[in-house]
């Protein structure tokens, strides 16, 4: 079921390389909370830089961690209105769908 995946999708006026340090800061601080071990094993994520998207799985601890710790920083460094995160339904059929 794709209910825990979180997908996020950015303005074109942010430079892409600010928003994947931003999910990369994310993780290190997923990682001060769980370890480098467990973020390893469980924060899934995909990141697309031509598609300007980012998907997070937030079925384990580690990814619902790593979900609240980017959606926070985005929303703090760029402001809500720079990207649009949805949660996918069960009916989507790929995370980079557009």
């Amino acid at each position: 079921m794709l209910s825990n995946l979180y997908r996020y999708e950015f303005v074109e006026s942010i430079p892409i390389e600010e928003i994947e340090a931003t999910l990369i800061l994310a993780l290190a601080a997923a990682e001060n909370l769980h370890g480098a071990s467990q973020v390893r094993l469980d924060a899934e994520h995909a990141f697309d830089a031509v598609l300007r998207v980012c998907v997070i799985n937030a079925a384990t601890a580690v990814g619902r961690d790593l979900n609240k710790l980017f959606a926070g920083f985005l929303a703090r460094e760029f402001g809500a209105a720079a990207f649009h995160v949805e949660r996918l339904s069960g009916g989507t059929p790929a995370p980079f769908a557009v």
